[in-house]
């Protein structure tokens, strides 16, 4: 599996980002029991650079805490025997890997989230990160069904982690 960070803001948390990047991605990806190899790609920048994306790309002219841009656009969540939708374009062709996609998030926001909630950087970094590569597998929580599945996957997903609120 390849994870890949880009930093736009440079950040002194107490945590390996790429470990728990690649700790969170791959319990996510074990919990939707993915049957391949995968790449993600994540930015962390600001407040500011994540409002220019949020505004280019969604229409909404504010910052928000994290972005997700699949490459696949799954029927249903995780749906991974769907050959319709996973081809052969979805793959690196140098690595092999299933290209997920892209996760752009606002350093500030996980701070500032973080002291709003009440708990650790490292608890808000995994949330979002949980919840976005639930995104690149078609999860969405625009009706309220929808909502409560997505978080009881993120759930599950951080408490096989153990990392509580």
């Amino acid at each position: 599996m390849s994870f890949y960070v880009d930093y736009e803001k440079q950040v002194d948390w107490k945590f390996d980002i790429e470990e728990q990047l690649r700790a969170v991605a791959e319990e996510t990806l074990e919990h939707e029991k993915c049957p391949f190899e995968v790449s993600i790609n994540l930015l962390i920048t600001d407040n500011e650079a994540i409002r220019k994306v949020n505004k280019e790309q969604r229409r909404i002219d504010s910052a928000t805490d994290v972005l997700s841009f699949p490459m696949i656009d799954f029927r249903k969540p995780s749906d991974f025997a769907d050959d319709s939708v996973i081809t052969q374009d979805c793959f690196d062709p140098d690595s092999g890997e299933l290209v997920l996609g892209d996760i752009v998030l606002s350093a500030d926001k996980v701070e500032e989230q973080a002291i709003m909630f009440g708990h650790t950087i490292l608890r808000e970094f995994s949330f979002l990160i949980a919840h976005s590569v639930l995104h690149l597998l078609g999860y969405d929580h625009l009706s309220r069904e929808e909502e409560v599945v997505m978080e009881s996957n993120q759930k599950d997903i951080l408490s096989a982690l153990h990392i509580e609120r």
